[in-house]
């Protein structure tokens, strides 16, 4: 497998992170996955610009647009890879120990990795942890993801593939890599950005797409019990696309896969088949 790392095309097992970098040591750092749809990434430039904003975010700085398409298009020549998931990381880059940055470049790398089809629908859990939607970091798409790991694990323990995270006020947030979407009464509902969620690519294609369909969405508070008693649920990302929620904590949803979620799943693989940067 092979690795771009700050210009360089590598073999990942000669890649090497100096031990003072910034984002291994205190987690200072921003990444955007995308997927790789017959040999071209979805999205781009979508992606490319929330990368920018979680770099200024941070006060990152980020190479080039061009370099950063260019690296990518050779690391997935490289590997031979046409469906895929390729990953763009930027890193505060070598700093003294502790808090402060140091005078040097960032560092940056890009790596992919053959996709893994997503389920046909998800068991979540609740996750007793909540995201702070006033933190300096909510809304930002950071490396800082040690929160996230130990909600996965809580998933898993309880055989389930993903938790979701409520607010400090109680509210629905999101999962450790997915946003949350419920319907109610035919109308499409997600957490707005002041629930502290990190605004998904895939979840503003989803918003436009029910905008173009006709469904009635609403971007508000959502109540987590409203996730318990909804008629239908899904996640949304990068990888997963649009997934039916099949399970709460053990609480089906009225309807798993039903008609709004499915219309929109359909919507999604016609946008993909058309047009690979919306």
């Amino acid at each position: 497998m092979t690795a771009w790392v700050d210009g360089h095309l590598v073999a990942v097992d000669d890649a090497k992170v100096s031990v003072l970098d910034h984002g291994l040591v205190v987690g200072d750092g921003v990444f955007e996955t995308l997927r790789v749809y017959g040999g071209v990434p979805f999205a781009w430039t979508r992606h490319l610009a929330r990368l920018h904003a979680s770099a200024a975010g941070l006060g990152l700085e980020v190479p080039d647009t061009d370099t950063l398409r260019d690296a990518a298009e050779a690391v997935l020549q490289a590997n031979g890879l046409a469906e895929a998931r390729l990953r763009i990381t930027v890193t505060g880059g070598v700093a003294p120990p502790g808090s402060g940055r140091g005078h040097g470049p960032p560092s940056a790398f890009i790596l992919a990795f053959p996709i893994e089809v997503a389920a046909a629908s998800v068991d979540v859990v609740i996750a007793p942890w909540s995201r702070n939607e006033k933190g300096a970091l909510a809304g930002l798409k950071t490396i800082s993801y040690a929160a996230n790991v130990r909600a996965l694990a809580f998933a898993h323990e309880r055989n389930a593939s993903e938790a979701i995270f409520p607010n400090t006020q109680g509210n629905l947030c999101e999962a450790t890599g997915s946003n949350v979407f419920v319907v109610r009464g035919g109308v499409l509902v997600t957490p707005p950005a002041s629930a502290g969620c990190l605004l998904g690519v895939t979840r503003a294609l989803i918003l436009e797409l029910s905008l173009n369909a006709g469904i009635p969405t609403e971007e508000r508070d959502v109540a987590m019990t409203e996730l318990l008693h909804c008629d239908e649920a899904f996640l949304s990302s990068t990888t997963r696309e649009v997934q039916p929620i099949a399970h709460v904590d053990g609480v089906q949803p009225r309807a798993v896969g039903g008609s709004v979620s499915g219309a929109l799943a359909a919507a999604f693989r016609d946008l993909v088949a058309t047009n690979l940067d919306p």
